[in-house]
């Protein structure tokens, strides 16, 4: 899904709202998120996941077409951790799919 999807997908759920309006909440939280981040805060959305930045050292990498070995100088990473009840739904309905396939009979088959 793409930011404008879930604009529409809240316009479509909240008719009594404008657009427009849905739009500018959406990238408010996104920016607020973002601004967070860029000052070294942790973000956390219950239920959802924690948005947070890890320190990455400087580093000797190699370029893969040559195999040159290449500095790699530090930096700060967006990182992101599902909370509890996302992943428990994301394995549950993995789950059930592998649930289904492994109760199907297939002894009619040749």
């Amino acid at each position: 899904m793409i930011k404008s999807e879930l604009v529409q997908k809240l316009a479509d759920e909240n008719p009594h709202l404008f657009t427009r309006d849905i739009e500018r909440i959406v990238n408010t939280v996104f920016l607020e998120v973002a601004d967070a981040l860029a000052k070294g805060d942790r973000v956390e959305l219950r239920g959802f996941g924690a948005f947070s930045v890890k320190h990455r050292e400087a580093r000797i990498g190699r370029n893969p077409r040559t195999g040159e070995a290449v500095a790699i100088e530090e930096k700060w990473t967006p990182f992101f951790k599902a909370g509890k009840e996302m992943r428990e739904r994301l394995n549950k309905s993995k789950n059930a799919s592998e649930n289904t396939i492994l109760s199907m009979n297939f002894s009619d088959q040749p």
